[in-house]
């Protein structure tokens, strides 16, 4: 038995993902879903364009993965600009990263149009580019922009940038769909022709979603010969997106044509927390799930009563392509949910809670969780909050102190120079042990106001909490109108240990939604700080 092939996944979520219309990504929110990926297993991660804006400048202060291939993306040298004076190059260069991507025009109307050069100059700004990041200790890659039709219009020139890149010693060549206009049956046939000029396991595949087929296109690529695969999570991107890895990800593990022959070092294990990832990438762009998306959408293993259903209890393989646990989905039954009580096993699981399957406490659990979503609340981003709700039920979480009350004030006044200022004070009161303790704070909002209220006097906890930092706020409304449902999502740091986690609150009065996801944060720091439950 020959071993198999190593197929590498490259997900370019904050470069290529970050120019979704209505998607920006602070640094913080760029350091956490690059961890997200990286616990996927994936083996390569693009964070943007080194000395392209300040947010990409903080990201690449320094290295951002341990297990992953951390790239930069940026151009190939410029025409008529000298390597050593080009400081797109320069920035590429001096980044903390394992990899180079570098975007090179292949069509040859784009060498005209947009780069207004020479078809010789635009090789030879490719050549030199790889040849300088070989130099610098990087791997080099080329992203071989708008290939598909640049080789329709002209196959020997798209050929010869290939050729270029792979001579000059670059490690991967990416055939680019960039505007996502390709049909399967022609990006095999052209992977197979840029093949008998550059081996395919240094050949790659970057679809957009132009026509639906991003993801086609990709399996077609692997058919025909390429190693590499470029997407995104979720499949954002530019315009109706780029291919989606997270569907991409379990057809090459899942299903036998892929899985027989190739390995994309994403062990089941990892599979397991696919959903769990999908969605909680979704909550930080704070944007609602897409209930049919393949594999982990709400809807993917759902179906209604009636000969279906009937079927898929006898045995499930009637009606599921794949076990929903294979991917942290779960099956739902629309009349009776049959799965309720073995997904909460795999949620406790995956936080590790140590419990008795046989506990009578985890039916009261369930039954509140159940009630808890069709409130709103959603635990798949907030798993701290999930822990605290599991633990409180099977005893384990500590009494630490009591909010008595609290209260916010929002007062828009003119100052003594003329100017209307906005002041918003924040009084709370706690009870720890039997003493009574109350703070006021003011914050440039009535969330923060309380935050730092909140946080001022804990007594005898309050130096467990000096390090807490709140370092995310979103806010999703789930109905319509002013009075609406909204939920709250905070993720809280812990600077002396660089713990993160996430807590959510649910009312329709966003500073009560605000206030218990701040709740649950502090007293999820204090029962890290290894305080024990009864």
């Amino acid at each position: 038995m020959t071993d198999k092939a190593r197929l590498h996944l490259y997900d370019t979520t904050l470069r290529d993902g970050a120019q979704t219309s209505g998607i920006d990504f602070s640094v913080e929110e760029k350091i956490v879903v690059a961890g997200l990926i990286e616990e996927l297993g994936f083996s390569y991660i693009e964070g943007g364009y080194p000395g392209a804006n300040p947010t990409d400048d903080a990201f690449f202060a320094e290295k951002r993965t341990t297990k992953a291939r951390f790239a930069a993306f940026g151009m190939t040298k410029r025409p008529g600009v000298s390597l050593s004076n080009d400081p797109g190059v320069a920035a590429l260069l001096a980044a903390p990263v394992d990899a180079v991507t570098f975007v090179a025009k292949t069509w040859d109307y784009h060498v005209d149009v947009a780069l207004k050069t020479t078809l010789e100059d635009n090789l030879d700004c490719i050549r030199q580019s790889v040849e300088a990041a070989v130099k610098a200790g990087r791997e080099a890659i080329v992203d071989c922009e708008h290939f598909f039709d640049g080789y329709k219009a002209n196959p020997a020139y798209a050929l010869a940038c290939a050729r270029t890149a792979y001579e000059a010693g670059a490690r991967w060549v990416v055939l680019c769909d960039t505007n996502g206009g390709s049909m399967p049956h022609d990006v095999a046939a052209t992977v197979a022709a840029v093949a008998e000029v550059v081996p395919g396991d240094r050949l790659g595949i970057h679809a957009h979603d132009d026509t639906g087929q991003a993801v086609a296109n990709s399996l077609a690529a692997v058919r025909a010969g390429v190693r590499q695969i470029q997407g995104t999570l979720n499949g954002i991107g530019e315009r109706c997106g780029n291919a989606n890895l997270t569907t991409i990800l379990p057809t090459l593990v899942l299903k036998d044509e892929f899985a027989s022959r190739f390995d994309t070092g994403v062990t089941p294990e990892r599979l397991k927390t696919l959903t769990q990832v999908s969605r909680a990438f979704d909550e930080i762009i704070n944007r609602a799930p897409n209930r049919h998306a393949p594999y982990v959408g709400l809807s993917a293993f759902a179906t209604k009563a009636g000969i279906h259903a009937s079927a898929i209890l006898k045995d499930p393989r009637t009606y599921e392509h794949v076990s929903p646990d294979s991917v942290g989905n779960r099956r739902r039954l629309l009349v009776s949910d049959q799965a309720g009580r073995s997904n909460l096993f795999a949620e406790l699981d995956r936080a590790g809670i140590v419990y008795s399957r046989d506990d009578r406490r985890l039916t009261g659990l369930l039954a509140e969780l159940k009630e808890r979503e069709a409130r709103g609340y959603s635990y798949e981003a907030a798993d701290a909050s999930f822990e605290l709700l599991a633990l409180r039920h099977l005893g384990g979480v500590p009494h630490f102190y009591d909010v008595i009350s609290y209260r916010t004030m929002v007062e828009s006044r003119i100052n003594a120079i003329g100017e209307r200022v906005v002041v918003t004070e924040a009084v709370v009161k706690v009870k720890v042990d039997d003493e009574i303790l109350m703070s006021v704070a003011e914050g440039n909002g009535p969330v923060n106001a309380l935050d730092q209220a909140l946080r001022k006097d804990i007594g005898k906890y309050q130096d467990e909490i000096a390090a807490l930092e709140l370092v995310d706020y979103k806010v999703r409304i789930l109905n319509g109108g002013t009075g609406a449902v909204t939920r709250v999502l905070i993720e809280s740091l812990d600077r002396a240990t660089g713990r993160r986690w996430s807590t959510v609150g649910v009312s329709a009065n966003i500073v009560e939604a605000s206030f218990e996801a701040l709740d649950d944060s502090i007293t999820y720091k204090l029962l890290k700080n290894g305080h024990a439950g009864a």
